[in-house]
């Protein structure tokens, strides 16, 4: 059976990149509620600012684009917004698509997401792309195939499929979550290359864990010497 979230237990979409690239700085901001700004978060919060306009809607031919759409899934309990939603004009012949006020035929959803930076060697970007078109399949009774993801260095679009694997991807991510979520835990820092970068470093502090770890290696390897 579905699991099916009320209004009291969704959780923000965005926050499944979080989880995705690290479960402790997901939980630092969507449990703990703490936030530290750099260039990069900054450089990207510009970036969605200049996609996200609620009013704006344009018409390119075959292509109508909207922006900052409200998203929701009941089924992953997780809701938020798409940067652009593209809806592709169908053939004539063609069932599959959705029917948009005003507008004539049917239209397919293409989830698009813009992203400062370049692509990464994890599958962060791709999961929360996946989380988007999946709250759209469910808000509009439609199968979403692919999307795409726009870097800012690159300038460039990278297209994504929406295969079982990704699916099951970003479902195992929503479930565990809600679960770390409702138990209001908050994993302990392990340090990563990656980690110099976070914007939640000097909250964070992951390699004083690892220092802490070293020194208690230390009394006890010296303790079990005296002992021994």
């Amino acid at each position: 059976m579905l699991n099916s979230y009320s209004d009291d237990d969704l959780l923000m979409l965005s926050g499944i990149q979080h989880f995705a690239f690290c479960e402790r700085q997901w939980a630092l901001i969507h449990i703990e509620q703490q936030w530290q700004e750099n260039l990069l978060t900054f450089n990207g919060r510009d970036m969605h600012e200049q996609a996200d306009d609620p009013f704006f809607t344009e018409s390119r031919g075959a292509v109508l684009i909207s922006r900052a759409v409200p998203l929701l899934s009941r089924r992953l309990g997780l809701f938020g917004k798409a940067d652009v939603i593209e809806f592709h004009k169908t053939v004539p012949d063609e069932t599959k698509g959705v029917a948009l006020p005003g507008r004539a035929g049917l239209w397919m959803p293409y989830p698009v997401e813009y992203k400062y930076g370049q692509p990464k060697e994890d599958d962060r970007d791709l999961v929360q792309l996946g989380a988007q078109a999946f709250c759209l399949e469910e808000m509009l009774g439609v199968s979403i195939e692919t999307g795409a993801l726009f870097y800012g260095k690159t300038r460039r679009r990278q297209s994504v499929v929406f295969d079982d694997e990704l699916r099951r991807r970003v479902t195992e991510l929503a479930v565990r979550m809600h679960e770390m979520f409702q138990k209001g835990m908050t994993p302990l820092p392990q340090y990563k290359s990656a980690c110099d970068s976070c914007s939640l470093f000097e909250i964070c502090l992951p390699k004083l864990k690892n220092k802490d770890d070293a020194v208690a290696g230390y009394l006890r390897k010296a303790m079990m010497d005296e002992g021994g």
